[in-house]
Order: C-alpha cells, then sequence, then structure tokens
C-alpha cells in the first residue's frame, strides 16, 4: 500500500486589527484592537465624562469647582458612636463643674468630679451600687394625676415598657395589644393574624371552635426588636415590634400563660403557666431551651433581673429564686394565712412581693422569711371615710373587702430604692425601701379608681404606668363601675440633682 502524501503546512497571516486569534465572533475584543484606536476610543470616553457633568448633577451627584463629581459622605457607625460619646462626656464635665467648690482648683476639681460621677454610674449600672431616688421624690403638685393615655374597651391585664421608657405596650382581655408612645399618647394596635397564619407560625389547631386571643401576659425584650404575649391558648406569641406583625409561635405549656419575662440584654424569654411549669425559649433562634419545675400549684407572676436570675410566685403560697446555671432554686414561703399574688425585683439580694391578705413583703436572699412587712398596704375604705389603719397593724378580713385590698401588682425601679404597689382599693402607692434590709417606708399615694392589674417604673424614675380595669386580672370576683379600662399615667416629682446628667 502506498504510503499517504504528506499535508504541506500552511503559511501563518500576520493577524488583522480587530479580529480575535483563532476566529469566531471575537471581533469587538478591545485586546486585539490596534494601539492607536484603543488610545482614541479613551479619548473619546473622556471626552464624553466631560460633558456629562450635567447628568451627575440631574441624578443627585455634587461637582466641586475642578468639576470632580463628589459624594455626599454619611455619618458611619465608628463617627456617631464617638460623637454620642463626646456628647456625653460634656454633660458628666458640666456637671462635675456644678459641684465643685470655689477654694479649690477648678482643673483638680473638675478631674475629680468627672471620676466620682463616672464610677457612680458604673456601680449604679452594674448593681453593685443602689440608685438613690426614694429621698429625691417630691409631693406631687394640684394638677397631678393619673391620666389615661391609652382607652381599651375590656380591662387591661398587663402593661410594659421599653429599657428606655419611651414606648409602651398594653394587652386587655379582649385580646387587643397596643404599641404607644409615652409622651405623644400615640397609639398604634397589632392585628392578629388569621389561623392558617398562626398554624404555619408553629401554633397547635385550637380545641375548640375558636381561639381565644385574650392575653393575661406582655414582655419585650431589652434591644427593642420583639414584643412576647400569652394568655388562655397555652401558646406564647413572638410579634415584631418594627412591623407589629406576628413571627412565631411557642407551644408546649399544656395550661393558660399567665407571666412572662425577657432576661435583660438577652434574647431569652421565659414563660410560666397555670400547668405549674417554667419554660425558657429564645426569641432570636425561635427555640426551645429548658424547663423548669419546683411549684406545686398555678404560676401567677415573674420577674428576671438577668439571664441567670429568674423571680416566680405561684399559688401554693411559695416564692422561687432560680438559679438558670446552676439549675437550683431557692424557696420562700409566704407568712401565715398569706398567698402571694405579685413579685418584683429589687436588686440581686432583695425583692419585694404582695399578698392576697394586702400585705406587701420585703425579702432577702439572706432569710428565708420576710426581713419586713407592710400589713393592711391598701385597705379598701376610703380615708374620707375612715381612718386607715397603721401599717404593720392587724388584718381583719371581716373590716374590708378582700377583692379590692389584695396587693394585685408590685413594681420597683431595679438598682434602686423606689417601688409602687397597687391594688383595687382606689390607691397607687410608692414605697422607699431602706438600705440593709431594715424596712419599707411609705412615701405618697396617688388616687387610681379600678383594679391596678399591673405596673412599671421609667427607667428615670420619673413617672410611673398602670394598667386598670374594672375586673381584676385573673377573674372576675370584683368589680369597679367606676373605673376606667386603659393605661394611665402619673408623672414622679425628683429633687434635681447637681451631677444630673
Amino acid at each position: 500500500m502506498a504510503p499517504r502524501p504528506r499535508k504541506r503546512a500552511s503559511r501563518p497571516t500576520k493577524p488583522r486589527a480587530g479580529s480575535r486569534r483563532g476566529g469566531g465572533g471575537g471581533e469587538d475584543d478591545p485586546f486585539f484592537e490596534s494601539e492607536p484606536k484603543r488610545r482614541r476610543g479613551a479619548r473619546d470616553e473622556d471626552i464624553e465624562s466631560e460633558e456629562s457633568d450635567d447628568d451627575a448633577v440631574a441624578f443627585g451627584g455634587a461637582v466641586d469647582d475642578d468639576g470632580d463629581e463628589g459624594v455626599e459622605e454619611e455619618e458611619t457607625v465608628g463617627e456617631k458612636k464617638m460623637r454620642m460619646a463626646k456628647e456625653w462626656l460634656k454633660r458628666v464635665e458640666d456637671a462635675a463643674k456644678r459641684r465643685e467648690d470655689d477654694d479649690e482648683d477648678e482643673d483638680e476639681a473638675g478631674g475629680r468630679g468627672v471620676a466620682e460621677i463616672l464610677e457612680r454610674r458604673q456601680l449604679e449600672e452594674s448593681g453593685r451600687k443602689r440608685r438613690e431616688l426614694a429621698a429625691r421624690v417630691l409631693p406631687p403638685e394640684p394638677e397631678d394625676g393619673f391620666k389615661v393615655i391609652v382607652k381599651h374597651r375590656q380591662p387591661v391585664t398587663a402593661v410594659a415598657l421599653s429599657k428606655d421608657s419611651d414606648k409602651g405596650f398594653s394587652a386587655s382581655k379582649d385580646g387587643v395589644i397596643v404599641h404607644w408612645d409615652v409622651e405623644s399618647g400615640k397609639s398604634e394596635k397589632y392585628l392578629w393574624p388569621s389561623e392558617n397564619v398562626l398554624i404555619s407560625h408553629h401554633a397547635k389547631p385550637p380545641l375548640s371552635a375558636k381561639r381565644s386571643k385574650q392575653v393575661l401576659a406582655l414582655a419585650v425584650s431589652s434591644d427593642g426588636r420583639y414584643l412576647a404575649s400569652g394568655g388562655l391558648d397555652h401558646h406564647i406569641h413572638l410579634w415584631d415590634v418594627r412591623s407589629r406583625e406576628h413571627i412565631q409561635a411557642f407551644s408546649g405549656h399544656r395550661g393558660p400563660i399567665s407571666c412572662l419575662a425577657f432576661g435583660p440584654d438577652s434574647a431569652e424569654l421565659f414563660s410560666g403557666s397555670f400547668d405549674r411549669s417554667i419554660m425558657q425559649w429564645n426569641a432570636e433562634d425561635r427555640t426551645y431551651m429548658n424547663c423548669l419545675y419546683g411549684h406545686q400549684n398555678e404560676i401567677l407572676t415573674m420577674d428576671a433581673f438577668s439571664k441567670d436570675r429568674l423571680l416566680t410566685v405561684a399559688r401554693d403560697r411559695t416564692m422561687h429564686l432560680w438559679k438558670i446555671p446552676e439549675e437550683s432554686q431557692l424557696v420562700f414561703r409566704a407568712p401565715a394565712a398569706a398567698s402571694l399574688e405579685c413579685c418584683s425585683f429589687i436588686d440581686d439580694k432583695e425583692f419585694l412581693s404582695g399578698s392576697d391578705d394586702g400585705s406587701i413583703e420585703l425579702w432577702s436572699i439572706m432569710r428565708k422569711k420576710p426581713t419586713f412587712i407592710v400589713r393592711n398596704a391598701h385597705p379598701s375604705v376610703d380615708c374620707d371615710d375612715q381612718e386607715l389603719p397603721k401599717e404593720n397593724g392587724i388584718h381583719k378580713p371581716e373590716n374590708v373587702s378582700m377583692a379590692q385590698s389584695w396587693v394585685s401588682a408590685v413594681a420597683a425601679r431595679k438598682g434602686s430604692d423606689l417601688a409602687a404597689s397597687g391594688a383595687g382599693n382606689g390607691l397607687v402607692r410608692l414605697w422607699a425601701i431602706e438600705p440593709d434590709s431594715k424596712g419599707i417606708r411609705p412615701l405618697f399615694k396617688f388616687k387610681l379608681d379600678g383594679f391596678v392589674n399591673s405596673l412599671a417604673i421609667a427607667k428615670s424614675g420619673r413617672f410611673i404606668v398602670a394598667g386598670v380595669g374594672q375586673e381584676p386580672r385573673l377573674g372576675r370576683w370584683g368589680r369597679v363601675r367606676s373605673a376606667q379600662n386603659g393605661v394611665a399615667i402619673h408623672p414622679i416629682r425628683l429633687e434635681e440633682e447637681k451631677d444630673d446628667l
């Protein structure tokens, strides 16, 4: 067989300008353009960009004197923090100057005053030093009084304030949840989603034909992002505060949700129920974390001082202080013939409780019994009709209406010596907590008709908010027809301090 003749190699040709080596639709590739053409195109682009300065201005750009387009600078997060820190330091320096003595050196006194103020504020914020507010409370003016800023059709069962106390939340027995501004009183309602949406948010189908919307408890996270509500449908409902939309339903309790509390500076949420259990959730991750057992009857109220400390009260006449990381608890038993109804932290070592016999108790972690008791703190007899029994006197049930003398709500400005209590006798009372658990001293009384089902004191200590209803929070065994269902606010006048910021 004859060999195949070898194919003659073709002579390479010089590629033309504007063509791709190897061909194939690359005639427009600028890589293969000749140098003069690329430079000419760049000059054309430069001329075009100079002529488009007016367009830049039209679209919001800024053009400086040299014709260059400028960009409007915005304040970064770091710059904002630096500016706020400088403003706060300026206020501290001004407060220190007001304290300095005339005969001292200005620089030395000012520097020492700033250090003292910063140290005191740091101790107060960390809870190692109690802020003294009670001594600064002034008598109310004649024009002062409770003013209803939000009206509800049914009795209000819960109120909650944001961390900076500029916004508030309230809920009532008809399931209405309202978000309101403290200063202006402007309010907006939260709308419940349909049953299909609730089930898609992991809620279990209702046992009856219609889901109960009655709300018994509210809690708002410290960052102001989440609002939690609980009630008769055995679910904890999580809401987005910014959009006021329902985002999650936590199921697990077998009874009504009676109380809720967020851990300070934490997304951890605690819930208490009539099923005698306490559950721990994470609002950020939308997950269940833990379940705590210890109470032998329905849990009524709770309060959280930190994500590691929780205080609960139940109908078993006990109050439990839970140490979450250690998984342990301290049990405090109510005095004889009394059932605890509400509780509130004062600081990490002391707390308050209110009882159904009209008493207010001061507790310490060092003792299993109250260190001080104010008996008959809310008698149902009006001051104008009969002389009120003295504090620490003998409580006589036959002389007072038990339903109206029950201490249904207590609140304290955490980390301070200022506290308040409410009942159904038409009064909200302010109290001063003496240091070293020495006692409770009465301050002033504010008139308010109706059952005070919830209380909250502002972080500044300058006002108090009360959730009021014609009926008690957990029943209908009493009724005050003259009361207005809603949220009422009362100013607390404080004497100005020289180092107030």
